[in-house]
């Protein structure tokens, strides 16, 4: 579905969005660039579970802070940040609600639950195929994290970290833990600053459209 197409859809779907949420705002802003804070009416499901079933909002959201993670499973960058996404997982996820999230349509649900188990990935998967969640996020890379706090505001979107300098060079360590502090800052309640980094890794954009069985 492309952008212009799923701004009038979601549009249209206001009447059954979740309750207290304002619509998107038509600023003509790409996902990536939309303003923080701004919540954002849903329709009433954004993505499927890896059974077929389509997702809510209320069960994404829950009305406590969420995460959610895009992965792909032939991305090498994703893959090597799945020990430290699994880290953060077992360190909040008793207070964070997380999801990670699987945008390329041609991604099986097999091929999600052969890859969660061989990386190790405990956190409940999403497919995607839509690009609703990637828009609502203003996510365009694999990895790339986006926090929304228990209002189901955007606060934070971006890397998880900068141990990638570009997708060919890499720091031994990282120096700065995005994802993890705007987790913290979500449970305190606080702003994220920056709010938005660049990530690196795969572009959602190279994804095709058409979902596999």
């Amino acid at each position: 579905m492309g952008l212009l197409r799923f701004r009038k859809w979601l549009g249209l779907s206001l009447g059954l969005a979740v309750p207290g949420l304002l619509a998107w705002p038509a600023t003509g802003r790409a996902p990536g660039t939309r303003e923080k804070g701004q919540a954002i009416a849903r329709p009433t499901a954004l993505a499927q579970n890896l059974e077929g079933r389509m997702v809510e909002p209320a069960e994404i959201f829950a009305g406590r802070p969420t995460v959610l993670i895009f992965m792909r499973t032939d991305c090498p960058i994703s893959n090597r940040y799945a020990p430290v996404i699994e880290k953060l997982f077992q360190t909040y996820g008793l207070r964070v609600r997380f999801w990670l999230v699987y945008p390329d349509a041609k991604e099986t649900a097999a091929q999600i639950s052969a890859h969660q188990k061989e990386f190790h990935l405990s956190a409940a998967p999403l497919r995607d195929i839509h690009l609703r969640l990637a828009s609502l996020a203003g996510a365009t890379m694999t990895p790339e994290a986006a926090v929304f706090n228990r209002g189901a505001r955007l606060i934070y979107h971006g890397r998880i970290d900068n141990l990638y300098i570009d997708a060919t060079r890499a720091r031994a360590n990282p120096t700065s833990n995005d994802l993890e502090d705007a987790i913290r800052a979500s449970l305190a309640g606080k702003s994220v600053t920056p709010d938005h980094t660049a990530a690196v890794g795969c572009y959602i954009a190279d994804v095709a459209e058409k979902p596999a069985p």
